[in-house]
């Protein structure tokens, strides 16, 4: 039997530096989250080659004595744990293991200098062997160096990726970090390049536009809600203005970003009946909640977070997000799309010769002449049939100039409605309007409780599933009782269905239980069923509404236009597709050259 031994110290920290630096991302994120421990209210970062040859982080935080600095260098060693209660941790960082886990598989150049003292002390260790120090020139502060990574651990090495990829993921952690702290200052260079130069004291809504896009600002809306001692803010993008990807979804939970399942199948079911399958919301979520809640030491890297009560935070999260979307979204896209409005710039000179070419432009003298009559132009000859009726377009009246959709002036292509608001010229998709109307009608009238009752099944159904199904299905019945599904165990590895909820009647059972099973196992909590009766609704809504093709009276126009003006949600369909755009008159005098 082989003999019991212990390991060598270098062979710990490489072994250590394993779980905590993967790639100069990894030891990006460490040296940045130190930094912010380190109360610095200014961080400078520094890479070349995307980290491979470089990574510097420069911070006025509270800075180190030399003899801080050796045991920084030592593994568990940390400031951040005053005692043994792990589980109150604040800090971003907390383990002790950043620093000696970097310096055993690098070129690790570590100087500070505490506020107040005359000089600076460095220490240079050189994969895992200190190999200088002495006395520093630098500010109060620390400055911190990692080079050459890997460059004696071939086998690490070879992983790496490009420097464009390293970049990329480097860029990201910044990105992150400077989000959940929009009171430091934060300035990125990537060798000759400014990256980013963000300011402190910006505000949450200043600091996640720059980082994001800027026009999330003038299309997303705030987030600040408390419920059971946890709070929710951020900014949440309009359903409308969304992502082929899920990369723009920042998620934080106590100010440290994480990649949580459970947090982003909960922004999943919150956008559930507002976006396509395909499409994902772009936000920012920060989520406070009591430490003695939330498990954040379950990986190494801390992106993970473990919840005592799952279910109430997905809960939470969901009903937050709905209640601010339903406070903001009635807007739809705030801008018409580039490459639409370039279709109306600049009609090509060939292309409008050959549809005048060869007009009789001589003016019908017998229709001008008529006393009295306005003129006609040949409208039969010029202008195509309307589509759809209107009626004369006198001014705005005064109580009309409230109106935030305006008053209907006509339709084209049986499908778009034409009305004229008091700052511009909107357009409304009628299909796409009505149907997120007449579902949030069906929800308003109590469609949501009338779906949830229960159908009994003639013969009750037995579906066969393994046992940690079972259980989960069996711990959650009375929860999905509530919704209409009655089931009970019926022996080890099976369920007995006695109903269902009566708009899923034709559903079949098995498929059901299976599809709500993978929900319970992947989140915690059966909010699939809730979801399912929330896509039948949408069905409905789609089949009782408006079609496309259909001829509207202005009245018909203005009702419609009325009731999006009082309802949540009707600036995107059930799809997530816009319902309405507007054109500023601004817009419209460009069009024409006014401006």
């Amino acid at each position: 039997m082989p003999q019991i031994r212990r390991l060598p110290e270098a062979l710990v920290n490489r072994i250590a530096a394993g779980e905590v630096v993967e790639r100069p991302s990894s030891a990006l994120k460490e040296l940045v989250e130190n930094a912010i421990d380190a109360g610095a209210t200014r961080i400078e970062v520094r890479l070349v080659e995307g980290g491979l040859d470089l990574v510097e982080v420069t911070d006025d935080g509270c800075g180190m004595t030399p003899d801080e600095m050796a045991l920084a260098l030592e593994r568990h060693a940390t400031s951040k744990l005053p005692d043994e209660a792990i589980e109150q941790v604040a800090t971003l960082g907390f383990r002790g293991e950043a620093l000696p886990s970097i310096a055993s598989v690098a070129r690790f150049t570590l100087e500070s200098r505490p506020h107040g003292a005359e000089q600076g002390w460095r220490r240079v260790v050189d994969h895992g062997d200190l190999v200088a120090e002495g006395p520093a020139a630098l500010p109060p502060g620390t400055r911190v160096r990692v080079e050459q990574l890997f460059a004696k651990v071939p086998a690490r090495r070879k992983f790496l990726r490009t420097a464009r990829s390293e970049y990329a993921a480097c860029l990201d952690v910044v990105r992150r970090l400077a989000m959940a702290r929009p009171d430091v200052a934060i300035a990125l260079d990537h060798g000759e390049r400014k990256i980013l130069a963000l300011q402190g004291g910006e505000g949450l809504a200043n600091r996640v536009a720059q980082i994001i896009a800027r026009e999330l600002k003038d299309n997303g809306v705030l987030i600040d809600i408390e419920r059971h001692g946890m709070r929710l803010t951020g900014v949440a993008g309009l359903p409308t203005y969304n992502r082929g990807v899920a990369d723009h979804q920042y998620l934080f939970v106590n100010g440290r970003p994480v990649k949580d399942r459970l947090l982003t199948g909960a922004v999943r079911g919150a956008y559930a009946d507002m976006l396509a399958r395909d499409r994902h919301a772009v936000l920012a979520l920060f989520l406070e909640i009591p430490a003695e809640d939330v498990d954040v030491n379950v990986h190494p890297a801390k992106t993970e977070v473990r919840f005592r009560d799952a279910q109430g935070v997905r809960g939470f999260i969901v009903s937050g997000l709905r209640q601010a979307l339903a406070t903001g979204d009635r807007r739809s896209a705030q801008a018409p799309d580039a490459a639409a409005m370039g279709k109306w710039q600049a009609e090509p000179a060939p292309a409008l010769r050959s549809i005048f070419e060869g007009r009789d432009w001589s003016a019908p003298e017998a229709r001008v002449g008529e006393a009295g009559a306005p003129w006609r132009g040949a409208e039969g000859e010029v202008l195509a049939a309307p589509h759809g009726r209107a009626e004369e377009a006198a001014p705005l009246a005064a109580q009309d100039r409230d109106f935030p959709l305006g008053i209907a002036r006509g339709q084209i292509a049986t499908t778009y409605i034409v009305a004229e608001a008091q700052d511009g010229l909107v357009l409304v998709d009628q299909h796409a309007a009505h149907e997120r109307l007449v579902l949030e009608r069906l929800r308003e009238a109590g469609a949501g409780e009338a779906a949830a009752r229960e159908q009994a099944l003639l013969i009750p159904e037995v579906v066969e599933l393994d046992e940690p199904a079972c259980d989960r299905l069996e711990e959650a019945a009375d929860k999905l009782a509530l919704l209409g599904l009655a089931m009970e165990r019926f022996g080890p590895s099976a369920m007995l269905v006695r109903s269902l909820p009566h708009a899923l009647g034709r559903t079949d059972p098995e498929k059901l239980l299976r599809d709500i099973d993978d929900d319970l196992a992947l989140n915690g909590e059966a909010l699939l069923l809730g979801e399912k009766l929330d896509l039948v609704l949408a069905t409905m809504a789609c089949h009782g509404s408006v079609r496309a093709g259909r001829t509207l009276r202005v009245d018909e126009m203005n009702a419609l236009l009325r009731e999006m003006e009082r309802t949540p949600r009707s600036g995107q369909c059930n799809h997530g597709r816009p319902t309405w755009v507007k054109l500023s008159m601004e817009d419209v005098e460009k069009l024409f050259g006014r401006h």
